[in-house]
Parts: structure tokens; sequence; C-alpha cells
């Protein structure tokens, strides 16, 4: 089925269609053609994510069935994001009464998973690359992921690629709602003939890189809604766009955990910074470990108001214990309370976290994946303050300090966060940071006031979007 040739309705040129197939026929070379594959399909419990009774696709010696209610979150491990956003729509689909099953494309011995395997390790070290080379973002990553990445062209190649994903789905009987949270996933259904596909966006800023044509892409704003009707920007002449069936403003990908119980913890936080009691701050080091200078600084900064019981401080390292240790390094082993590969005790302290007051430094390390993702997630209904850089944590039902972006598509996360009044504005220095963190923390209304917009924006369905997602796959097209 090519998707490479004509993209919605708009003719590629012949050179745009041999670079396409160039692509392809690379990796099938370096990884081997394995289209005929008969890969089988069966099943793991993910321990971590119990609670949402998920289970995990792996290839097994004889394929297994699936639930009569299944519904599937295809995804990739890029960074935190694209697992974060997943779990998210499989918490959504269980509370919907559905049972969510998990694919990692990347996770199998398969050509077109060693092909996603391949372009995220180059994605990542361009992206860490570019927090230390100031001349390689001006002139490279900035402009590929703001622009380059826009392209209606990209989006054929990417189409083209993701044919080799066609085996890994032999085996998953086509018609069972599936939401992927990256568009390879999404064109790798497509393609393998899957009739109730949902292609969740993850980003503010429209780019052909999204595309999945035969998906229902589904957008969290209006301003991504109206760049993708219009394939606004994806040419330089005007382009067909995507019709009305295919395109959906949803609202924002959010768990269901997160947002049953909002209220009563946005009513806690306004207790809290009415009486004086520690701000509680939250801040995620992401997957790559991007931005250490930045975390350096901040939490240099914060150590006083720690050491003065103004600030309680939660930080997730992820599956990145080498931050830690470096950090631990320049600041000369400053003490921590720590959950180091305690995942089972993190969850306990939670809810005490959640009624008692708080003071200090807190540590969170985990080796397993889906620990260090949710550890985050554990931490934001008790949280005051999240600090993040502005990409998939930009949606959620959180006060929000947006440190510098990490590629220009992010850019528009912050510009949203700011208009809707849940987050501050983009602080992309050290010095600009610090005196953002100083004013919040002087001028507790701020975060009050943040506090009082979520509410708003909850009333209003502005963070229903993964239930709408899991909605839109079981109903189709």
């Amino acid at each position: 089925m090519d998707k490479s040739s004509v993209i919605f309705g708009n003719e590629m040129s012949a050179k745009v269609i041999k670079g396409a197939n160039k692509s392809k026929q690379k990796y099938i070379k370096k990884y081997g053609d394995d289209l005929n594959a008969d890969y089988k399909i069966s099943f793991k419990d993910i321990d971590t994510l119990d609670f949402i009774d998920a289970s995990n696709i792996v290839f097994g010696e004889e394929n297994q069935s699936f639930s009569d209610n299944a519904l599937i979150v295809g995804n990739i491990r890029m960074g935190f994001g694209h697992y974060r956003i997943s779990i998210a729509m499989a918490s959504c689909a269980k509370a919907l009464g559905y049972k969510p099953y998990w694919l990692d494309l990347a996770s199998f011995d398969a050509t077109g998973s060693k092909m996603i395997r391949e372009q995220n390790d180059m994605y990542s070290l361009a992206s860490r690359i570019s927090q230390k080379s100031k001349l390689f973002n001006k002139i490279v990553w900035e402009p590929l992921n703001s622009e380059g990445f826009k392209k209606i062209s990209y989006n054929a190649k990417d189409q083209k690629n993701s044919e080799l994903l066609v085996p890994i789905f032999r085996n998953i009987p086509k018609d069972i709602p599936y939401i992927a949270t990256h568009v390879w996933p999404s064109q790798g259904a497509i393609h393998a003939g899957m009739t109730h596909v949902v292609n969740a966006i993850p980003d503010n800023w429209p780019m052909g890189l999204h595309l999945s044509e035969g998906a229902i892409h589904t957008v969290q704003t209006p301003f991504a809604y109206l760049g993708y009707k219009m394939l606004n920007g994806f040419d330089k002449k005007p382009l067909k766009g995507i019709p009305e069936e295919e395109l959906k403003m949803v609202g924002c990908f959010v768990d269901h955990e997160l947002l049953v119980d909002l209220e009563n913890d946005n009513a806690r936080r306004v207790e809290r910074l009415q009486n004086g009691k520690p701000v509680r701050i939250l801040m995620t080091v992401g997957g790559a470990g991007a931005g250490f200078d930045m975390y350096l600084a901040m939490i240099k900064h914060l150590l006083p108001y720690v050491n003065e019981g103004k600030v309680a401080l939660f930080i997730n390292f992820g599956d990145h214990k080498t931050v830690y240790e470096k950090l631990q390094e320049k600041l000369g082993d400053f003490k921590t309370n720590n959950f180091f590969n305690e995942y089972g005790k993190l969850k306990e302290s939670a809810k005490d976290i959640k009624e008692k007051d708080v003071t200090g430094v807190y540590a969170i390390y985990n080796e397993n994946i889906f620990e260090a993702v949710y550890s985050t997630n554990l931490l934001m209904p008790l949280s005051d303050l999240l600090i993040t850089k502005p990409s998939e944590l930009a949606y959620y039902p959180v006060p929000k300090l947006f440190m510098k972006h990490i590629g220009g598509h992010e850019v528009y996360g912050a510009i949203n966060g700011r208009e809707k009044g849940d987050s501050t504005f983009e602080c992309p220095t050290k010095e600009s940071i610090n005196q953002m963190l100083d004013r919040l923390l002087s001028d507790k209304e701020i975060l009050i006031h943040m506090c009082g917009k979520i509410n708003e924006l909850k009333k209003q369905g502005f963070y229903d979007g993964a239930y709408e997602c899991v909605k839109l796959a079981v109903k189709g097209k």
C-alpha cells in the first residue's frame, strides 16, 4: 500500500519518491528482508502498570488470543515522552472498560524495529550535541526540528520506511482499536491493514513528520488543528489538507489517575501555598539527561531555600543514574532522601507525602523504564510546581515552569501553556529560570492562579484528550 507518492492528494516529485525507495532498501540491505516473516504474538504482564492491567505484546512460540475488549497502544521509546503519552492512553482505555495492550515497535528482533532503533539513536545523539554546541543547535538542530521535519516531502521517506514494520502486525487482528503515540507505529499499522487507527500527535507545532494518511489524526490544540487542516507551511505552494474525518481536536493527553482527583490536588496545593508550607518542586531530568548545566544551576540556587524549609525538592533522574552522580560530584555530595530502584517504597511514601508535610531533597531513580517514567506521574499530584522542558509534559494538569526547549518544535508547547494560564513562559537561561523561581517562591499568588486555571480547564474538557482518543479508536472512521 504505497503512501509515499501521493500524500493527502498532494503528489510528490520523482526525486522525493526515489529517495524514499532508496531509504527503505538501505535498511533491508543492512538488517535483512523479513517482509514474509511470520512473527507469533504473545503477551507479558507489565508489573509497574498493574493498576491498568496492561499487557506487553512480545514475540512467542504460538499466537495468543487478544481479549474481546482489547485496545492496543502502539509506541516506541524515544526519550520518555512517547512512553508517557502511551501510559495515558492505556490508563484512559482501562477507565473506559477496555483491556490495554502495549506494542513497542522498537523492542523486537525485526528489521523494522532495528530501523527505528537506528533512527532513535541518531536523534538522541543529535539532541545531546545540540545542548553542548550552540553552533550545531543554531545551524542544524533548531532548523531541522522546526522546518526540516515540517516539509510534507519528509513524510514520504517515513512512509516508505514504515512498510518495514508490517511483519510485526501479521498476526494481530486488523479490527482491534489501536492508538499510536508516535507516527511510525501509526504508519506501520495502516500499511498492515489495521482499520481502527488513531494517530495521537504529541506536539503543538504541525509537521509533515507526524502525517499518517489513513489514520484519525488527533491533536491537542486549536493551533495544531488549523495547521494540519491546511497543511500550512508544509510546502512552498498551498497544499490540500487533512479531511475532517481524519483530523480531530480532542484536548490534552492525560492519564485518568491524574484527572480523577485533580480538584482536591489543587485544593491541597493552594492550602500549602497559603499557609507558608514548603513549596514542593518536581524536576524531571528526562530520558536523555539533556540540559545538565541548567539542572545544576537550578538545584544550586534552590538548596538554600531547601535548607531554610521553604522548598521541598523532588528530582526524578529517570533511568540515568550518571546524571545524579555527576550532580553529587558538582555539588559536594548534597544530602538526599533516595528512592533508588525502590519503586514500591516510592509508591507507599507517595501516600504519606500527599497528606503530610515534607522537607529536604528527594532523588528518584529506576532502571526499569516503566518505573522511571511513572515515578513522575506519582509525584505530579503531590507537587506544587513542575519544572520541565516544554515537551509532552507541557500539557499536563500541574503548575509548570518551562526550561529552554530542545528542538524548535517544543517552543509551541510553551506558547500554548502560557496562553492557557497553567504555566510560565519559557525561561531559556540559568539567570532567567532562577529569577522565575525566586518570583514564584516570593509571590505565591502566581501558583495559586495557575491552580485555578487548571480547574477551569478541566471543566472545559481541556485535559480529556486521551479519553477521546480511545473513543475514536473504538468507533473507527
